[in-house]
């Protein structure tokens, strides 16, 4: 694009106007048309098709990976500290916690995503999300929100604080109870 107004340079010989509009155009640019990595966070309730559905729908879109996670923050855990990554490939011998992973490698293997993108940990949902979003590099979060009460019913005690703690964009996916 050609803009005659910069070519005189009007705010000195450096081309100051010119310089900010280039990263004017360089940010929108990185917004939604260059997501390389997103992350689904799944919380195993009825919603959480609808969510992965979004989530598949943009990572075609944008050719981009997809990795999932779920934070296990409902179950007992003895003798694990928050923060703990759960081997997926390996059986635990807990019940509860076997069938948490195996939902998991179910919504995994229907949205075709590796193994290796794939992440069950043991700890606060807000701060895990977050966490390995920051870790892995993840350009989107995509999280269900479906909050009802208090400071989160616009979008859920999960959604809000990913939403204000994370670094990259997040995308609430707004949940109807039916």
């Amino acid at each position: 694009m050609f803009f005659p107004l910069f070519t005189a340079y009007p705010f000195g010989a450096g081309g100051n106007a010119y310089a900010l509009y280039q990263n004017i155009i360089r940010n929108q640019a990185k917004t939604m048309d260059s997501y390389q990595h997103i992350l689904l966070a799944v919380d195993y309730s009825e919603h959480d098709n609808t969510v992965a559905g979004k989530a598949r729908a943009l990572a075609e879109k944008y050719q981009a990976k997809l990795s999932i996670v779920h934070v296990l923050d409902n179950i007992p855990m003895p003798d694990t500290t928050y923060g703990t990554v759960i081997p997926l490939d390996k059986d635990s011998g807990y019940d509860l916690l076997e069938a948490e992973k195996a939902w998991l490698m179910q919504i995994g293997d229907q949205l075709h995503i590796n193994q290796a993108n794939r992440w069950m940990i043991w700890g606060s949902p807000k701060e895990e999300i977050v966490r390995i979003a920051e870790q892995e590099q993840v350009d989107l979060i995509v999280v269900g929100s479906h909050g009802r009460q208090g400071l989160a019913l616009l979008l859920g005690a999960t959604a809000n604080s990913v939403l204000h703690y994370a670094k990259c964009d997040v995308m609430a996916i707004r949940l109807l109870d039916g």
